[in-house]
């Protein structure tokens, strides 16, 4: 008798992660169907146009003061997909540079006690809310962006495309930048500490250089982790929305490479940021459902991000399987 309650105590917690396991299940699947169903009146008005077409400014303006019985939801968020990917794309590529560079700096060349300070430096800078990145990016990147670059011939000659000025793509990515790249950084160090010291010990003993055994065996061995680092900081940079909005000009222009470095003070606008500056509207079912249809994109690329960071992790696995 005694055996058989042990027994169930034991098998207690094990149902209890599954029942939780299956609650969070349920949960995801009731925000998709949720934003789904709210989200299908533009889907199934737009079609394919809604992902291939632009002008989602003047067609919230329409939508909102469509009249009752004759409502407006065709869609095309192209501009904002186009923000979105050129934002968060750009953003990614520093805080790789930068947050790659940094981790290596801190796990493997600085003393233990800097090492530490900058550790818990980093972990401070990942826990600041986004809307005060994004206050430190009115006041300080703005001005700074618009003072550097923007000049009255220059808004002057680009007037018939758009207005320049401080608010535009490059505030966006440096404010989004500086946002992930503590996160880029925090697991870059994690993935590179993981890395076995007899690894090292191995490059040392044939003779490598300490610039050469990070090169050349730690950073490949820990390249799983940091892609993971990047990956989760794409996500997360994919879905800030309240500093990007301070930041970006709130208009869903694509840039166009063409004007080469004019394209990065193109004013923009991210998916994510367009559900905070069209939430006024969201008086008009229009608006509403197309706001919902912004928040579809972000739930399936967010998923398609999770399946492609477990396909890559499952191919770098096998790759040095083999190599092994």
């Amino acid at each position: 008798m005694g055996k058989t309650g042990n027994l169930k105590d034991l098998n207690a917690p094990e149902k209890l992660i599954h029942i939780l396991s299956l609650v969070s299940v349920l949960a995801i699947i009731f925000i998709f169907v949720f934003v789904g169903i709210k989200a299908w009146p533009v889907i199934r008005a737009s079609g394919a146009g809604l992902v291939a077409t632009a002008g989602f400014d003047k067609q919230v303006s329409e939508a909102f003061f469509a009249p009752a019985e004759a409502p407006v939801y065709t869609f095309g968020l192209l501009g904002l997909i186009a923000g979105t990917l050129f934002t968060t794309g750009l953003s990614l590529l520093a805080a790789a540079v930068l947050g790659i560079g940094a981790a290596i700096a801190i796990a493997e060349l600085a003393p233990k006690p800097v090492a530490s300070a900058l550790g818990a430096v980093v972990r401070l800078l990942a826990s600041i809310p986004s809307v005060v990145f994004g206050l430190v990016g009115i006041i300080v990147v703005v001005p700074a962006v618009e003072q550097a670059f923007v000049t009255t011939e220059l808004q002057i000659e680009y007037l018939k495309y758009f207005q320049i000025t401080g608010r535009s793509l490059l505030a966006s990515v440096l404010v989004l930048t500086f946002m992930i790249v503590p996160m880029v950084i925090s697991l870059s160090i994690d993935a590179l500490r993981a890395v076995p010291g007899s690894l090292r010990e191995t490059g040392y003993a044939f003779g490598m250089s300490r610039f050469r055994v990070i090169w050349k065996i730690v950073l490949p061995s820990a390249r799983s982790g940091i892609l993971a680092g990047m990956i989760l900081a794409f996500g997360r940079g994919i879905g800030e929305a309240i500093a990007v909005s301070m930041v970006c000009g709130g208009i869903g222009n694509i840039p166009d490479l063409s004007m080469g470095f004019v394209s990065l003070l193109t004013p923009v606008l991210t998916l994510s940021a367009a559900i905070i500056n069209k939430s006024e509207a969201m008086g008009a079912y229009a608006v509403e459902s197309a706001l919902f249809a912004c928040g579809a994109l972000l739930l399936l690329i967010g998923a398609a991000l999770s399946i492609g960071a477990r396909l890559i992790e499952n191919r770098l696995k096998r790759s040095m399987g083999d190599a092994d």
